[in-house]
C-alpha cells in the first residue's frame, strides 16, 4: 500500500483551493485551515481580523502513485494569481497570502523547481511564501467542503465557480470520473 503524502497551500480563499483539490483523482482528504502564525489554535476571527499572522490554506492529502506533487502544484499555480502580495480578487489582507507550506527537503526542491517553472511562464515576479510547515490547524467546520455545501451562495457561483472551470479546462484528465 501506497503511503500518502500531504502539502499545506495557501492560494486566496481556502474555499477555492478545497473546492479544486477534491476534484482530482489521487487526492484523498483536502482540510481547510490556517497555518503560518503564531497563535496557537486560531479561529475563523483570530485570523480573518486579528494579528494571528496565520493564512486561510488547504492540507491536500494524496496518493503519489496516482497524481504527483509536480502536478499538485502546477494546478496551484494555475488557479491563482502567485504575483498578487497579500491578495486574490476582493480577497484582502495577510491572511490571503500565497504560501506553499513544505513537509521535508525532498518536498523543498520540488516546490523550488515548480517555482522555477511557474516564473518562466509569467512576466510579473512570483510572490509566494515558501516555508517549513510548523503547524495546521484545521478550520472550523462549516469551512470543510464549502463549495459543496454552498454552491448556490454568491461567492461560490462568482468567485469558484470560476476557478473550477479553469480546472476542468486544463486538467480535464487528472477529474475523477
Amino acid at each position: 500500500m501506497t503511503k500518502l503524502e500531504s502539502i499545506v497551500l495557501g492560494g486566496g480563499c481556502f474555499w477555492c483551493l478545497d473546492a479544486a483539490y477534491r476534484q482530482l483523482e489521487g487526492v484523498s482528504t483536502v482540510v481547510s485551515g490556517y497555518s503560518g502564525g503564531s497563535e496557537p489554535h486560531p479561529t475563523y476571527d483570530d485570523v480573518a481580523y486579528g494579528g494571528s499572522g496565520h493564512v486561510e490554506v488547504v492540507r491536500v492529502e494524496f496518493d503519489p502513485d496516482i497524481i504527483d506533487l509536480n502536478t499538485i502544484l502546477a494546478v496551484f499555480w494555475s488557479l491563482h494569481d502567485p504575483t498578487s502580495l497579500n491578495r486574490q480578487g476582493a480577497d484582502v489582507g495577510p491572511q490571503y497570502a500565497s504560501v506553499i507550506f513544505y513537509d521535508g527537503q525532498s518536498q523543498q526542491k520540488i516546490v523550488k523547481m515548480s517555482q522555477d517553472e511557474a516564473q518562466s511562464q509569467l512576466d510579473a515576479k512570483i510572490v509566494t511564501r515558501i516555508e517549513q510547515l510548523d503547524e495546521f490547524y484545521p478550520a472550523e467546520d462549516y469551512h470543510q467542503d464549502y463549495f459543496a455545501k454552498n454552491q448556490n451562495a454568491g461567492y461560490c457561483s462568482v468567485v469558484i465557480e470560476p476557478k473550477l472551470a479553469k480546472l476542468r479546462e486544463h486538467f480535464a484528465p487528472l477529474l475523477r470520473r
